[in-house]
């Protein structure tokens, strides 16, 4: 397995593909994320950071069934692994530790 450190943008997809569970192929992950984020995102950064997520473990991939409405062709469907889960779940914990350590001052803004 590659290295474990998550980008902000693999971290996305992983939380995206979680959201999709069952439905998680690039053009779904794709709208997905541009709805969730408000940000267009092209569907060759999806590919590249599933690609990325698989070669790091963090994700799993397999082919659905042919399909007639897609001239024939399978979906990639993506899952997140155990790794993957693992992965999210020490991003969101270290967040919320440093998060935990900002003194309540530091966000009051003009209030000297």
């Amino acid at each position: 397995m590659k290295g474990t450190h998550l980008g902000e943008f693999e971290e996305l997809v992983l939380l995206t593909v979680a959201i999709l569970y069952d439905e998680a192929y690039g053009l779904a992950i794709q709208r997905e994320m541009e709805r969730q984020t408000k940000r267009s995102i092209s569907i060759g950064a999806v590919h590249a950071a599933c690609n990325r997520l698989s070669d790091k473990g963090f994700l799993e991939a397999k082919f659905s069934e042919a399909s007639q409405k897609r001239g024939g062709k399978r979906k990639k469907l993506y899952t997140v692994s155990y790794a993957g889960q693992q992965a999210l779940t020490h991003a969101r914990d270290l967040r919320q530790q440093l998060w935990d350590q900002i003194p309540g001052t530091a966000f009051q803004f003009g209030l000297t």
